[in-house]
């Protein structure tokens, strides 16, 4: 248990300088480094972070949506809207109208039915790449999440079904391709796993993390690099951000459900640090059981998190503070 899921990410945008050479529908690459907290390029050197920062445009601070969790934020990216709006609430949902469950942990991409792969899941909102297409443009996707997945009868013109083992260097020359052809996309999708990854393993304070910030700013150089032999650095718009950040917990910040309220009479949809909950029964026993949590029923989760009209959000909604994890029996993380 070493991270939470919070935070404000750091957002870069970076335009070519050379705006008279731009073609008459410009191209745009989206580009998310998973769990990029915004201090990381502060933490160690990134010159290829800071370069981007000098010869663009960086937003300095951009807020992720309630719950901050990759796939709620990644299509929010996308569509525009909160996630109560396009659907996609958590990264392991129960609907309770298709009785079907969708989980990140199950993303089989030789099993194309069902689960995260059921388009109705997905079907709430319309993501860019379909609207883009239904005026005629291409779109490329390389592990983009969401890109895999037949949404309103549509995939991207070109998409990469998602595979954790391709590496970001194939993942950028598939790109690099689609925005060269005789009739090149004009908008593209990239998206890397790291450092979320090593993130939730060492956590976000861990010196450890310092090389993987690292690596991550050599890919985002290797990314210009190629965008400049492929002479398409005075062409194509980069958009480099993240979904969110992340905060430091530790397993002597642990909020255990099981204490407080007995393990079958609740099912646990989401896992921490915002946890979905299909009870029986347990409000009464969880809405005052712990200083560290707070607990919602879904009626009284606050506007403010744009976070409760979408019938895929649990009765109860259990949340803990920043740096603490909330946890129950047979959890996996």
């Amino acid at each position: 248990m070493n991270c939470c899921w919070r935070v404000l990410v750091t957002c870069l945008l970076f335009l070519p300088s050379a705006f008279s050479l731009q073609p008459d529908h410009p191209k745009v690459l989206l580009v998310s480094f998973d769990g990029f907290q915004w201090d990381y390029i502060y933490k160690v050197s990134t010159p290829n972070f800071h370069y981007a920062m000098e010869n663009g445009v960086h937003v300095k601070q951009v807020t992720n949506v309630f719950i901050t969790k990759t796939y709620p934020n990644h299509y929010t990216m996308v569509t525009g809207l909160y996630a109560e709006s396009h659907g996609i609430v958590a990264n392991e949902m129960y609907d309770p109208i298709l009785n079907e469950t969708f989980s990140v942990n199950n993303m089989d991409s030789s099993i194309r039915e069902g689960g995260i792969y059921n388009s109705k899941f997905w079907e709430e909102a319309s993501p860019i790449w379909v609207t883009n297409q239904m005026e005629g443009h291409k779109t490329g996707a390389a592990m983009w999440p969401g890109t895999d997945v037949k949404i309103h009868g549509v995939f991207p013109t070109y998409y990469m079904p998602y595979n954790e083992s391709v590496s970001f260097e194939d993942r950028v020359a598939r790109l690099i391709d689609w925005f060269k052809l005789e009739e090149p996309i004009n908008f593209g999708l990239l998206y890397w796993e790291q450092p979320d990854e090593m993130g939730h393993v060492l956590g976000p304070e861990n010196p450890l993390m310092g090389p993987i910030i690292s690596d991550i700013d050599k890919k985002l150089g290797y990314l210009m690099f190629e965008l400049k032999k492929a002479k398409l650095w005075n062409v194509v718009n980069a958009i480099i951000t993240s979904d969110h950040g992340m905060s430091q917990s530790s397993s002597e910040r642990l909020i255990e459900l099981d204490q407080y309220v007995n393990r079958e009479l609740y099912r646990v949809i989401d896992h921490s640090p915002a946890v979905a909950i299909l009870p029986k029964e347990v409000y009464e026993a969880l809405a005052n059981a712990h200083p560290n949590m707070t607990v919602y029923k879904k009626e009284q989760i606050p506007d403010r998190f744009h976070y409760k009209h979408n019938h895929k959000i649990q009765p109860i909604l259990a949340v803990a503070d920043k740096g603490w994890e909330i946890y129950h029996a047979n959890a996996t993380y």
